[in-house]
Formats: structure tokens, C-alpha cells, sequence
């Protein structure tokens, strides 16, 4: 029944010859490339921003970076003990994008994206966290719709992301202080030379 769900589901997203040239060229770029958004957001929270906010922003940045070690390993583990073939590898339907045939569930862009959103959502804005879930929508629906993932891949990678956020709230909770202050101090030995000529906050 899941499984004829899941099919029925992709069918209505995936894009078949018929779809537009430009449509599919531009579900690539998201499919491929906005998954960027994660490092770069990540890299800018730690590194700028108005200094009464820094030790926030970077408490919410380790947090973000726990869940997602947690969610990527989750997943790797999801994947090796319920293995699931990519649409493309079975036949079915249409794939618009080169992809190796490994296990598709959960997805590990689903899991990335939905995992930073809620990420967003329960430690720094609301507005934001919002924003991030409709990007991780939309990359969701293009790697369906280029017809490597199924959508219940995606549905899968969602669940991982809010299982690790709150495991990371967790972890957090009992070494958060002792992880913010090693961090901290890594990064200012580190980044010495850029936080002297005021490049990045202290």
C-alpha cells in the first residue's frame, strides 16, 4: 500500500520528454547547486554579525552542526539496514540526472536541507526556518522530479532531520557549555590574524 503510494506520488512529479528543456536545466541547478545554502549560512553565522549577538549565533551554529552529524550518520545507517532502489535503477519512470545507484531512502539531501531548516526554526527565527523549508521543498520536488529519489525518500530525510534535531537538543543540554567554550577558543587561535585586522568578530 506505502509502496503503491510512493509510486503513484512519483509519477505526479516526475518530468517525462515532453517536460520543458529550461524546467528540467533549472530543477538540475536546484537539485545540484542550493544545497550550498548549508555552509555558506553556516560560515556567515559564525563569522559575522552584530557582536551582542555572536555568542547566540554560534551556540545555534555548533547545535546546527550536531544535528546534522547525527542526521547524515542516521541516515547512512537507515540506508544499510532497510536498502531501497533509486527509481531509475528499477525502471520506472524518467531520470534526467546522472546519479550513482545507490540506496535512495532517506534521501541524504532531504536529510541535509530538512535537517538545517528545522534547525533554523527551533533556535534561531521563525521567518527563517520557514524560508529554509520551502528551499528544502523545492529541492526535494526537483530531485523527484528529475526522477532520482522517490518522494517518501523525502518524506524519510524530514523525519531523520527533526529525530537529530532533538537528539541534538539533548547532547546540547548536558555538554553545550564545555563544546562552546573548546570551539570558541579553537577558533581564536585559528583565526588570530583575520580577527586582528576585524575581518570576522572575535
Amino acid at each position: 500500500m506505502l509502496e503503491q503510494l510512493n509510486q503513484a506520488l512519483f509519477l505526479l512529479i516526475n518530468a517525462t520528454p515532453e517536460s520543458p528543456e529550461w524546467l528540467i536545466k533549472l530543477a538540475i541547478f536546484i537539485a545540484k547547486d542550493l544545497i550550498s545554502i548549508v555552509p555558506l549560512l553556516i560560515a556567515i553565522l559564525w563569522l559575522w554579525g552584530q557582536r551582542q549577538h555572536m555568542a547566540a549565533q554560534r551556540m545555534m551554529v555548533i547545535k546546527t552542526a550536531l544535528a546534522l552529524i547525527i542526521s547524515v550518520s542516521l541516515s547512512w545507517i537507515i540506508g544499510h539496514l532497510f536498502p531501497h532502489d533509486r527509481p531509475f535503477v528499477t525502471g520506472f519512470g524518467y531520470n534526467f540526472m546522472h546519479h550513482a545507484p545507490d540506496d535512495s531512502f532517506p534521501s541524504d539531501h532531504g536529510t541535509v536541507i530538512f535537517t538545517f531548516a528545522l534547525a533554523f526554526l527551533l533556535w534561531h527565527r521563525v521567518w527563517s526556518g520557514v524560508l529554509l523549508f520551502a528551499i528544502g521543498c523545492v529541492i526535494a520536488w526537483s530531485r523527484v522530479y528529475l526522477g532520482v529519489h522517490w518522494p517518501l525518500d523525502m518524506l524519510g530525510g524530514l523525519l531523520v532531520g527533526l529525530c537529530s534535531c532533538l537528539l541534538a537538543q539533548m547532547v546540547w543540554n548536558l555538554l553545550g557549555k564545555q563544546m562552546y567554550a573548546s570551539l570558541h577558543q579553537a577558533y581564536r587561535v585559528c583565526f588570530a590574524l583575520f580577527i586582528r585586522k576585524g575581518w570576522v568578530r572575535d
